[in-house]
């Protein structure tokens, strides 16, 4: 298994508070919101989030086109920004590079991000470039366990993992409806870079081990998006903290337990937030072993659901602190689909 070399993260430049969210859904429907609609949007978990756009921007007619120009301009600037940042803290450069993985559901280009960041960032024309659509919330994981196997390959590579979201371009003006609603109050924008290497010796860092998959039959209608005429239409069940209790949970005992751990072996785990009530089924599920997931609070609270790159940033922030037991990765993404994996922070899986 590979070494995790960093992680780095970039946001885009308009912060909005909770409240302000509130109060363009109202003035997006032309009224106040109903109390109880107002009670579930604010009870998200989320006291501010970065966006793309001055919030105004949201409130006005964008075509696909105009949507692909700020995904462009912005996206790669971000993806640029963090991926600069991620290279320099595992002291490489951009010719060290033998791969680059781009996780994004929220925009596609063609020629891709990675293809054009090339030559604005003097990476080899020979690196290979990887992008990947259509992972949604699960593809921070998934997207390093496509690194890891990369990394691993061909005796020993330096992949580079940029997991980058613009969900805030997601949302159709013309059709505020409760579930828009609800995305516009949860989700978020920013980006996370990771360089992960296979030609480092074992031991010497933050090292991965087994990582773990599984989609479950007919539930398609959990978690995605439906292509509409202006934008990208949500489809979120009411039922995933349900779920969690009632699925997820025995998927994650029998990977844990194939791994040879118990929760209390377990360090903080780095999970993708989804939203309040997920936090606390999944605080539910790790106590009493484990007191609770305060960063994956924290990165909620303070950046919202940004989609892929948010457990990369909640992994940055666990490992910040230092932590030297077992961190378990959790995601549940579009399929509908669970996606988990160990990291040893000190290098000894």
């Amino acid at each position: 298994m590979s070494q995790l070399k960093s992680i780095a993260t970039a946001l885009p430049d308009y912060q909005i508070s909770q409240d302000d969210v509130l109060a363009v859904l109202a003035k997006a429907r032309g009224s106040a919101l109903p109390a109880r609609l107002k009670q579930i949007l604010g009870n998200s978990g989320i006291d501010q989030r970065y966006i793309a756009r001055e919030p105004d921007y949201y409130l006005e007619q964008r075509s696909w086109t105009e949507r692909a120009q700020i995904y462009d301009q912005v996206g790669r600037a971000l993806a640029e920004q963090s991926a600069s940042a991620a290279l320099e803290r595992a002291d490489l450069r951009p010719v060290d590079v033998d791969a680059i993985v781009m996780i994004s559901t929220t925009g596609t280009m063609t020629p891709s991000i990675p293809s054009r960041m090339i030559e604005t960032m003097g990476f080899r024309q020979s690196v290979q470039t990887i992008p990947v659509f259509g992972y949604g919330c699960a593809g921070g994981i998934l997207g390093l366990r496509l690194a890891n196997d990369l990394a691993d390959a061909n005796g020993g590579q330096n992949v580079l993992l940029i997991s980058l979201e613009l969900c805030s371009l997601s949302y159709d003006y013309s059709q505020f409806d409760k579930k828009n609603m609800i995305a516009t109050a949860l989700f978020a924008d920013g980006c996370a870079a990771a360089v992960l290497s296979g030609k480092v010796k074992a031991g010497s860092g933050p090292s991965f081990g087994a990582f773990g998959q599984k989609t479950w039959a007919d539930t398609r209608d959990m978690m995605g998006w439906d292509i509409g005429e202006t934008g990208f239409d949500l489809v979120l069940a009411r039922d995933i903290p349900s779920f969690i209790a009632k699925d997820f949970v025995p998927f994650c005992d029998a990977f844990l337990n194939e791994q040879g751990l118990e929760k209390s072996d377990l360090g903080e785990p780095a999970c993708h937030p989804g939203g309040g009530r997920v936090v606390e089924a999944l605080e539910d599920y790790f106590a009493p072993e484990l007191p609770g997931i305060p960063a994956t609070r924290d990165i909620l609270k303070y950046h919202g659901n940004m989609s892929s790159p948010t457990v990369l940033f909640v992994l940055e922030k666990i490992l910040s602190n230092n932590s030297e037991k077992p961190i378990l990765m959790t995601a549940l993404g579009p399929g509908f689909t669970s996606v988990l994996g160990i990291l040893d922070p000190v290098g000894v899986s």
